[in-house]
């Protein structure tokens, strides 16, 4: 960075428009001009202790870092068609944030955004919150690690994610996804993983009603299930739960060993169902 902007407050159209090179600190975009797109086409540049309360603050950025700073919920589709960027201790708020992005981290933020990481590439995420109705839809070549995640269709039509050490408080989680992983994780959410391929939970909690249906290719090693009814129906399916299922309903194929289950039906299935549901045998210690 070979020049900074210092303490000084933006509001027009446009006003940082294709800036490079450049470090802005302690600045505020917001004011009665009420103009959009203040950091639009910037290229190379960093963005330290700022506030923003304008829309489209950060469109078709390049190569930026975005640290220590905060976007209020008047920062409409705050971060649009960026490449290769950092943000790192922000505060989020707008709506829509992060769509069709590539190469994007994200670091200890807390972030409220519904419809946030849209159709977006090479997105990693590491020790942040995040609520959003609609968590990454369509994106792909994602990584996530400690994320407290809040929302309720999230995860859908992905392809390519891994999500380790992670709590997520959802609903119609992974909907037609396709090779995921998800590893030591506590996973919450009713519908569960219908119409997925290659979705694999190592070591994770899933709780709710009737998961991971239609699925093709799936996986469950060491897991355990709470308050899952009706699971695997018509799902081509290897699991390995500890502890007990409330109710498996025609697997169509593969196996799943639990230590119990309560209800085992096979009954009313529109395909050949024959998948096999095992009861683990305990060894009692002399």
């Amino acid at each position: 960075m070979i020049k900074q902007i210092l303490n000084q407050t933006f509001d027009e159209e446009r006003s940082l428009y294709n800036l490079k090179n450049t470090e802005v600190v302690n600045c505020k975009f917001e004011g009665p001009a009420d103009g959009e797109s203040v950091l639009k086409e910037c290229r190379n540049f960093a963005v330290n202790h700022c506030s923003f309360s304008l829309r489209y603050p950060m469109w078709h950025a390049r190569k930026f870092t975005l640290k220590n700073s905060s976007m209020d919920d008047k920062t409409r589709a705050p971060l649009w068609y960026c490449k290769d960027g950092e943000i790192t201790d922000c505060n989020i708020q707008g709506i829509k944030c992060l769509r069709e992005c590539q190469n994007i981290t994200v670091n200890n933020c807390d972030i409220i955004s519904p419809e946030f990481g849209w159709r977006c590439k090479g997105v990693t995420i590491n020790n942040s919150t995040i609520d959003a109705m609609y968590f990454l839809f369509e994106s792909k070549d994602v990584e996530i690690e400690n994320l407290k995640m809040t929302g309720k269709y999230s995860f859908q039509y992905m392809k390519n994610l891994h999500i380790k050490n992670s709590n997520l408080d959802t609903k119609d989680a992974f909907w037609h996804s396709k090779n995921i992983v998800v590893e030591n994780s506590v996973v919450k959410g009713e519908y569960l993983g219908w119409f997925s391929e290659n979705l694999t939970f190592i070591n994770c909690k899933i709780i709710g009603t009737q998961p991971l249906c239609y699925c093709k290719n799936l996986e469950l090693i060491n897991c355990t299930m709470e308050e899952t009814d009706l699971a695997f129906e018509y799902s081509d399916v290897e699991a390995d739960v500890k502890g007990h299922i409330v109710s498996v309903k025609n697997p169509k194929s593969g196996t799943i060993v639990a230590d119990s289950v309560g209800e085992i039906i096979r009954e009313d299935a529109i395909m050949k169902c024959g998948g096999d549901v095992l009861i683990r045998e305990h060894k009692m210690s002399a």
